[in-house]
């Protein structure tokens, strides 16, 4: 009788319905090839009014399900199946209830990097009951247009917005065409920079400025980092810092942020830095353009950047203040040893899952949860293929090798020996000592979190072992208690300011030792 009632059971029992069918808006003319992408989570009275559904907390529980479309056909519809590419589950898998779904339709392939953005259409939020009892509609309503101006400060605190829009005249937007890139794709390649004066600048002044190189962090933007240079405006304005020239460098790009390093599979970006980055804008403002009047700084990704080149160009630049940088030693790659046999990112030996982010003690995102969401909104643009288009040898197919099995977490050996060779900055330190101290030797100033949030701060004290281990000097400040926050990582004493007023007094003096202006 109980294997009768199993065998009905069976034959009543019905697969929950995964599909929804998205169609394309009337203002759209043609086809709209592009990363389709269909959003959910747990509708909740509090998000009545919020007009979005998309990643980014990690507690907020978002699922988010995926397919390429290629043509939306004659018929203008697109079907996406929820449970054949999703994170971090199938949509039948989700717990029943009503939930807030909305669609987007990445156009650009940009969506790990910088989200939805211009262009990329979007529908409503709807809610639809999960599981589905029949497959399910959404039309993609409307495309997302052109943002609110040069720099968005919505929701900003008044003092802000005012500090902001006081830097503004004395912030110059720069295209800087790059033979270096143009040679490497074949057609003509500038980079984006701003270059903010000082207080009292006059172009046809004979008087010169220390200036310093920046670069944001993951998911910076060319709009984004000159909006944060108002801090270092109202810093020179105020008196707290001497005056010089900030460049904000724009180093992102659809396939994550190139670090100004050169790449088999980016390009020269390093060299494009040297020799038509710095030689324009030296020809173009009235810069020191000389070693002890060029700094580095910037923080996470750009902290790589500013570490990075200091050590490949030491000969260039007076110091570099990196806070936060990507991992710098691989043998500590965000708390995995690549260099182990067999080593895996997702598992330690024990078969427990690595972590990835922390906050106040507590995991919030593993590696392979990470990764698995990354596969899920597009190709490229997230964090770990970032790292192999900037890291990683050029595969047959002409991109870059990845450096761990995307299912497994399984770590390439034949990879990671190429990423030690060419971009192990430890590696590099205590290979090449012999040849960088000269110019190197006392130029390297680092600072980060002892709870650092993605655990950089163990990269960070394998290099300053490696400093240890050939006698060199560079300083190393770890801020107790602090997380990856730029905020808590620069205060100093209360004052969120105080690395930035500490780093920039430092600079001015290597610039003018005699105290001179």
């Amino acid at each position: 009788m109980c294997l009768m009632f199993g065998a009905l059971w069976l034959m009543g029992a019905a697969h929950p319905e995964t599909r929804i069918t998205v169609t394309l808006p009337a203002i759209v003319e043609g086809n709209a090839p592009g990363r389709l992408l269909i959003f959910a989570e747990r509708e909740r009275a509090a998000d009545a009014n919020v007009d979005a559904v998309d990643i980014g907390d990690p507690d907020a529980k978002v699922a988010v399900a995926a397919r390429d479309v290629s043509d939306f056909g004659t018929d203008r519809r697109a079907v996406i199946d929820t449970d054949d590419l999703a994170f971090p589950m199938g949509f039948a898998s989700l717990p029943p209830g009503d939930y807030r779904v909305q669609a987007v339709l990445d156009r650009n392939g940009d969506y790990n990097y910088a989200g939805r953005g211009p262009g990329d259409l979007v529908s409503n939020v709807v809610t639809v009951r999960l599981p589905l009892a029949s497959p399910a509609e959404i039309a993609l309503d409307h495309a997302i247009g052109p943002g609110p101006g040069q720099f968005d400060t919505a929701g900003y605190p008044p003092a802000a917005v005012a500090q902001i829009a006081a830097s503004r005249e004395h912030l110059h937007d720069e295209r800087i065409v790059s033979p270096s890139l143009t040679r490497f794709r074949g057609i003509p390649q500038t980079i984006n920079a701003w270059v903010l004066t000082p207080p009292g600048y006059d172009a046809k002044a004979r008087v010169t400025y220390p200036v310093v190189y920046t670069a944001g962090g993951f998911g910076a933007t060319h709009t984004l980092d000159g909006q944060q240079l108002s801090r270092q405006w109202h810093l020179m304005e105020t008196g707290a810092i001497p005056p010089m020239i900030w460049v904000a460098l724009d180093f992102s790009s659809p396939t994550g942020t190139t670090e100004f390093a050169d790449s088999l599979n980016n390009g020269p970006w390093g060299e494009a830095l040297i020799r038509d980055v710095i030689p324009t804008l030296e020809a173009r403002y009235r810069m020191d353009a000389r070693p002890t009047g060029r700094f580095l700084t910037g923080h996470s990704s750009g902290g790589w950047f500013a570490l990075w080149t200091i050590v490949s160009h030491p000969e260039m630049f007076g110091g570099a203040w990196p806070t936060s940088p990507d991992p710098s030693d691989f043998h500590d790659f965000i708390g995995v040893d690549l260099y182990a046999a067999g080593a895996n990112l997702y598992h330690d030996t024990s078969g427990a899952a690595r972590p990835l982010e922390r906050a106040g003690g507590k995991v919030r995102r593993t590696i392979e949860q990470q990764s698995r969401l990354e596969a899920v909104l597009g190709r490229d643009g997230g964090q770990f293929r970032s790292f192999e288009w900037v890291f990683s040898p050029r595969g047959a197919d002409g991109t870059p090798v990845p450096m761990f099995d995307r299912i497994t977490g399984a770590v390439d050996p034949a990879v990671v020996a190429y990423w030690r060779s060419h971009y192990d900055i430890a590696y590099r330190i205590e290979r090449d000592w012999h040849r960088l101290r000269k110019d190197l030797d006392g130029k390297v100033h680092v600072s980060v979190g002892t709870a650092d949030s993605n655990y950089l701060d163990g990269s960070v004290r394998r290099l300053e072992a490696a400093y240890d281990k050939v006698g060199g000097h560079a300083d190393f400040t770890y801020v107790p208690g602090a997380t990856h926050s730029m905020n808590q990582v620069y205060a100093r004493d209360g004052d969120r300011n105080g690395l930035w007023v500490e780093m920039a007094r430092a600079m001015f003096v290597i610039a003018r030792p005699s105290g001179h202006k």
